[in-house]
């Protein structure tokens, strides 16, 4: 049997006691990650980041799948490793580390730190990764209780991570799937907040992984929100899978185009007045204009050429998921870092991913100069961070609130 992610949402929010958000997730299916950084001065954030953009590569090559998933959290720690040892105000830094691979009928978890993964079979919560932290080895070893180990005040000392040593030991371990199984990827953030049967309750308790999302980091924050708050939450479904990993879509970037042409193609469309029919899928979420994100009627690459139109929906596919991002907000009306281009072609392909759902209403910016930053306007990767986090720490400045 062959298994393919049915449905995948990646929410972050930055809690009730921190400034910024130094968790970092990657939604590249069947590749998921998930970072919490830590480190002062912001080196927590470049630590998260930097695995990140190892996993955004995905998890091609030769080996098995937890061979593949074990290079790339070496990779992540010697890039991480070498950044603080070149930069004195970046020592110390590191990262935890949970990543997932759907391929065949099952799904291998690599996993470094205290970030957690979650399986939920038939209602039931079962915890896939082993904390790497002091408090973890003292209850595994008998020497403390589970209820002792909830209030410890070591808890938060963690005895492996990415970054601090140029080599890193990875646990890596593969497990059979079913169709209907739901993962969980999530920060300390999470988990230090509720327990494990209150994130039971909320996931059986919710109809969409959007919902389920949300209700989750709402309740982390209702329980005091002291750290940051992210989740990954993927379900499986029998089938093929659609997408395939980043290293392998490079292989379909067509000669002689570039970004400019792709941008050029989708101005003569929006000029020709053409547009795409509504999706109607399921759970899958996309932008919508009503909310300041792209809309489902956006206008799109016309039909002008067979082939032609092939490679630029191609080049267009690529280019956007690799290299350029946007901010609009998502469903629950925050601001949000979107990876590709806000367009979506026929039969349904999106040309964008949310990347980073900020802690900020949109409703809360003032009405011009929320109209300036959920413009859509293509930017780079550090361009759309830069943004967010002003946003976030409250240094843009952001015109009247409105109703």
């Amino acid at each position: 049997m062959t298994l393919r992610v049915a449905d995948s949402i990646v929410r972050s929010d930055v809690g009730r006691q921190r400034d910024a958000n130094e968790d970092a997730a990657v939604e590249a299916e069947p590749l998921f990650m998930l970072a919490d950084g830590m480190g002062g001065a912001q080196a927590g954030e470049v630590a998260s980041q930097t695995a990140a953009r190892v996993f955004e590569a995905g998890a091609g090559g030769d080996g098995t799948p937890e061979q593949r998933l074990t290079r790339l959290v070496r990779e992540a720690n010697r890039r991480i490793f070498d950044m603080a040892q070149a930069d004195e105000s970046k020592r110390g830094m590191g990262t935890t580390l949970t990543a997932a691979l759907v391929e065949g009928d099952e799904v291998t978890v690599a996993h470094v730190g205290d970030s957690r993964g979650y399986r939920m079979r038939e209602g039931e919560l079962e915890q896939l990764t082993h904390d790497h932290s002091l408090v973890a080895e003292l209850e595994r070893s008998g020497r403390i209780s589970p209820e002792d180990a909830v209030d410890h005040p070591s808890r938060s000392v963690i005895t492996r991570a990415l970054g601090p040593e140029p080599d890193v030991e990875v646990d890596a371990h593969t497990h059979t799937g079913r169709t209907g199984d739901l993962y969980l990827l999530t920060s300390d953030g999470l988990t230090d907040m509720i327990s494990d049967d209150e994130i039971a309750a909320i996931l059986r308790g919710t109809t969409s992984l959007d919902e389920a999302a949300g209700s989750l980091i709402r309740a982390a924050n209702q329980s005091g929100g002291k750290d940051n708050i992210t989740v990954v939450l993927f379900s499986l479904d029998e089938g093929e899978q659609h997408s395939q990993p980043a290293a392998a879509a490079d292989e379909t970037i067509a000669q002689g185009l570039t970004a400019d042409d792709v941008q050029a193609a989708v101005a003569e469309q929006e000029r020709a007045g053409e547009s795409l029919p509504p999706r109607a899928d399921g759970l899958r979420r996309r932008p919508s204009a009503s909310r300041g994100r792209p809309s489902r009627w956006r206008r799109v690459l016309a039909l002008v050429g067979g082939l032609a139109v092939i490679a630029v929906v191609c080049v267009g596919g690529v280019l956007g998921a690799r290299q350029i991002y946007f901010v609009g907000t998502n469903d629950a009306g925050l601001v949000t870092m979107y990876r590709g281009l806000p367009y979506e072609l026929p039969l349904g392909l999106e040309l964008y991913s949310e990347q980073y759902a900020s802690s900020v209403p949109a409703r809360t910016i003032g009405k011009s100069r929320r109209e300036r930053v959920l413009d859509h306007e293509w930017r780079s990767r550090d361009d759309a961070e830069d943004l967010v986090r002003q946003l976030e720490r409250g240094t843009l400045d952001l015109g009247s609130a409105t109703p």
